[in-house]
């Protein structure tokens, strides 16, 4: 809201694992007006109780929302791609097998080139490698920072 103007009308694009991070999206999107494309691997799906109610936020609140495996399917003519770490605390005995099922997953410049010529990118922190490149979580549409000065006032 504070790059854009506001939330209305812009699309977010999540790329990564169905976590927390991703329900809270999935649960305020549409209620903000803006559109979700979720592209998340096979068995990496958000929560289906969430889903069910995104959907029906969606058709409440006049929103699109999409759910596909393809990362540039959900990038398409996004105006925020999102994404969050790969492997949370907790499954760090599941490292080998997640890196194996993102792949392909990790938010490039080639990622980005599908998206709204407006791009933004924005990550929860702390960020590994994997999941968005250098020369995206470096770029002037990163807003990571400024996400995590923003995070600073509601802790």
């Amino acid at each position: 809201q504070e790059h854009y103007g506001g939330l209305k009308g812009l699309t977010l694009a999540w790329i990564g694992d169905g976590n927390n991070v991703l329900h809270s999206f999935m649960t305020s999107a549409a209620k903000l007006g803006m559109h979700l494309r979720i592209a998340t691997p096979r068995g990496f799906e958000p929560d289906l109780r969430i889903t069910k109610i995104t959907e029906q936020n969606s058709k409440e609140y006049g929103t699109k929302l999409l759910l596909t495996t393809d990362p540039l399917e959900a990038a398409d003519s996004a105006n925020v791609l999102v994404t969050d770490t790969w492997i949370s605390m907790g499954q760090e005995e599941e490292k080998k097998e997640r890196l194996k099922a993102f792949q392909g997953y990790q938010i490039t410049m080639q990622t980005a080139k599908s998206a709204a010529s407006n791009w933004t990118f924005l990550h929860c922190l702390p960020r590994k490698p994997e999941e968005v490149d250098d020369e995206v979580f470096y770029s002037p549409q990163s807003l990571v920072f400024q996400e995590a000065e923003n995070r600073k006032w509601t802790i």
